[in-house]
């Protein structure tokens, strides 16, 4: 009888919380002036874009979860090759022409890995050759540059993890 308790058990389908999930995108930010420095970002906002419309603040100053002052992660679509973002430098200002913004599209190929039966599976984004512009400006294919972001520089395509820096922006 023992036995049979036994072989009937089986382990709980539980997520360890350890285990990796869907990476964000880890981006840095940089003196445009002295690239080799990290910058901090005065008042950063960042809103998400969906069908040209804003939908939702995804980071702002207050919320230090996901800002360590020059660094931000953010979350790309698992149902799309792209995600929309609304970069917004000194967004607290009272006056209107300190405030600058810059919409920033990322492109990207996306491939789900199977973790576990308790995790399910990930979803993992490479920014590759095969994207003809991974990273858009302000809509404009090809530029280099925005309003207040002077250069974007992929430092990892692959969008595996969240242990490595995968975009540089220039400021």
């Amino acid at each position: 009888m023992i036995g049979l308790l036994t072989l009937s058990c089986e382990k709980d389908d539980i997520c360890d919380a350890n285990t990796p999930t869907t990476p964000r995108l880890i981006i840095k930010f940089y003196d445009n002036q002295n690239p080799a420095s990290v910058r901090f970002v005065k008042d950063l906002r960042i809103t998400s874009i969906v069908d040209g419309v804003e939908k939702a603040i995804i980071f702002e100053k207050s919320n230090t979860e996901i800002l360590n002052d020059t660094m931000v992660t953010l979350p790309l679509k698992v149902n799309e090759n792209l995600t929309k973002y609304k970069f917004t430098f000194n967004s607290k200002s009272e006056i209107q022409s300190l405030i600058s913004i810059d919409d920033l599209t990322f492109n990207y190929t996306r491939k789900d890995e199977f973790v576990s039966r308790a995790c399910g599976f990930k979803t993992l984004f490479e920014m590759n050759a095969s994207n003809q512009n991974p990273i858009i400006i302000n809509e404009t294919p090809g530029i280099t540059a925005g309003n207040w972001i002077k250069g974007v520089q992929i430092t990892q395509p692959k969008i595996y993890n969240e242990n490595e820096t995968h975009i540089k922006i220039f400021f």
